[in-house]
C-alpha cells in the first residue's frame, strides 16, 4: 500500500505538468479540420539561381512578437484590452515563421537584392532587417483583419539604422475559421510590399 502511494504522488506532479503546457498536451480535444497559411503575392521564380556577387545583400531576422502571437492561434482582439482567439482555428506555424518567410520571399522578388535569414548573416556582411510583428490577427470591433510591423534596417556600416511601422488592415466578413486567413494573408502582403519599397529605397 504504502509503494502505491509513493507512486501515485510521483505520476500526479507529471501530469499537472503536462496539463499546464497549453497547446502541447490537450486531453480529449480533436485537432482542427485544417491548418491556415499565409501565402506570397510575389516570390522569386522556382528553378532560378541567385548569386550574391554584384547585389546588396539583406539578411532578414525572424521578428519578435507580443506574447498574444507567441502561439499557433488566430489572435481576435475583441477591445483594447482584450483578447481573445478564432475557435476552431489554427496556423500551420507561427506568425513570426511564416511573416519573415513572406518578407524574404517579396523583397527578393524583385532580384535586385540577395535575401539571406538570420543565420547566413555571420557569413555575408551587408543590411539586417529586424523589427517586431505587433499585430497579426483580426480587430472584432471594426470587424478587419490587421498587421502591422516595426521594422528596423540597419545599415552594413556600425551605428547606423533606421526604423519605421507598416500597418494594413483588411475588411473581414465572418470572424471564424473558414474566413479569417484570406484577410490576414492580404494585409501581410500588403505590409511586406511596403517594407520592400522602403528598403529598395
Amino acid at each position: 500500500m504504502r509503494a502505491f502511494s509513493r507512486t501515485a504522488y510521483k505520476v500526479l506532479p507529471l501530469m499537472v505538468a503536462l496539463a499546464a503546457l497549453p497547446g502541447c498536451v490537450k486531453f480529449g480535444t480533436k485537432p482542427p479540420a485544417q491548418l491556415l497559411t499565409i501565402s506570397a503575392k510575389s516570390s522569386p521564380q522556382a528553378g532560378q539561381s541567385v548569386s550574391s556577387a554584384g547585389l546588396p545583400v539583406l539578411a532578414v531576422f525572424t521578428p519578435d512578437v507580443p506574447r498574444k502571437l507567441d502561439n499557433l492561434r488566430v489572435a481576435v482582439q475583441v477591445d483594447p484590452t482584450s483578447v481573445a482567439y478564432v475557435q476552431k482555428a489554427q496556423w500551420a506555424e507561427s506568425p513570426r515563421q511564416m511573416f519573415r518567410r513572406l518578407l524574404a520571399e517579396t523583397i527578393a522578388a524583385e532580384g535586385s537584392t540577395y535575401v539571406a535569414d538570420g543565420e547566413q548573416s555571420a557569413v555575408l556582411s551587408g543590411r539586417r532587417l529586424s523589427g517586431t510583428l505587433v499585430d497579426f490577427g483580426i480587430d472584432a470591433e471594426a470587424k478587419v483583419a490587421v498587421v502591422t510591423f516595426d521594422a528596423t534596417l540597419t545599415s552594413a556600416n556600425p551605428g547606423e539604422a533606421m526604423r519605421q511601422r507598416f500597418t494594413a488592415r483588411v475588411p473581414v466578413r465572418k470572424i471564424d475559421a473558414d474566413r479569417v486567413a484570406g484577410p490576414i494573408s492580404e494585409a501581410a502582403n500588403k505590409v511586406a510590399s511596403d517594407v520592400a519599397a522602403w528598403v529598395k529605397g
